[in-house]
């Protein structure tokens, strides 16, 4: 652990566009100092080094919080999953609160979007459908009627992707009121076991 922090370090700590004279002026008095060359050498490449130090202990700290953010967004995510099946077994599609308003049940929903394979990419820019390769956009609109499926049905495939989202619970904030000022915690007590 760094146990003194030298001042040539918390001057490069600070340095921006418009500061830099007069770090550059402390620079040249560490080298026009009575110190060694290695002194100074030292000196220089000890802050910079330190610098790294803490960038690299940053950029850990950093990847660690992000993976912790991950992990909690995932339970979280599982948790309004695993609610909202909980409810849906007791029949609850609403829960009210004192301090919140209420909890209600997103109801699951399915998202399906066509996908476009093409078979022939030259077959289908010979038609028409070109930009710099097939022109996805105009296939996708093009097998929007009946006339484009038919001009194109031997040299593509459509497929159809199905995305579902489980339901989930919601909290919904209570509006604030001056007569409903309950404390989390008096709610929330629990007792300690004897």
């Amino acid at each position: 652990m760094q146990m003194k922090k030298y001042r040539l370090q918390t001057e490069m700590e600070n340095l921006k566009v418009d500061n830099q004279e007069w770090f550059k002026d402390y620079l040249r008095g560490v080298l026009e100092s009575d110190k060694s060359y290695f002194e100074k050498a030292d000196y220089i490449a000890y802050s910079i080094n330190q610098i790294q130090n803490k960038i690299d202990y940053i950029s850990n700290e950093i990847k660690e919080l992000q993976s912790i953010k991950k992990n909690l967004t995932n339970a979280k995510e599982i948790a309004l999953e695993t609610t909202a099946s909980v409810l849906a077994e007791y029949g609850i599609d609403k829960l009210e609160g004192a301090t919140i308003s209420s909890i209600t049940i997103t109801p699951e929903s399915s998202k399906s979007k066509d996908v476009v394979t093409i078979k022939d990419d030259n077959a289908v820019m010979g038609l028409g459908f070109v930009s710099f390769s097939v022109d996805m956009e105009a296939v996708e609109k093009a097998i929007a009627s009946k006339e484009g499926v038919e001009e194109l049905k031997e040299f593509i495939e459509v497929n159809t992707l199905t995305t579902t989202t489980p339901a989930k619970i919601k909290i919904n904030s209570k509006r604030s009121s001056a007569n409903s000022e309950i404390k989390v915690d008096e709610i929330l007590v629990t007792k300690e076991a004897a």
